[in-house]
């Protein structure tokens, strides 16, 4: 599936940049975050596809509908993606919410059909 290759090259090369830019942040600590990342992709497509999971205007992932997992699931990627998100502004001296706006552009761009997204306005589409 081309979105998950996409989304599975952009996290390596943010993690990539946040671990060449963030002393705060270990390698190790990076690494780890990765694989947690990775492991939930599929977890997290299948609840967007179900429509119990939508990216925000904030790079993060919103519960949309109940579905089981869907609070814990977006809970954890939320956690890593503040993360990384506060990594890449340490190294690119942005603020970590201009660097998870930034990145919830590229998310909505990347999004399979269907995928529930918002807007900057704050409403929410179906792509």
């Amino acid at each position: 599936m081309n979105t998950a290759l996409f989304r599975l090259l952009a996290l390596t090369l943010a993690l990539f940049l946040a671990a060449a830019a963030a002393p705060s942040l270990h390698a190790q600590d990076l690494g780890a975050i990765r694989a947690r990342m990775e492991k939930r992709i599929p977890q997290i497509d299948a609840l967007k596809t179900q429509g119990a999971l939508g990216e925000n205007n904030r790079g993060l992932l919103e519960v949309r509908a109940a579905a089981p997992d869907a609070d814990s699931v977006s809970a954890a990627e939320n956690a890593d993606r503040t993360a990384v998100y506060a990594a890449l502004a340490a190294k690119t001296g942005a603020t970590a919410d201009a660097v998870a706006k930034s990145r919830a552009k590229q998310i909505a761009n990347n999004s399979a059909p269907g995928v529930w997204l918002q807007r900057d306005s704050g409403d929410w589409y179906k792509k």
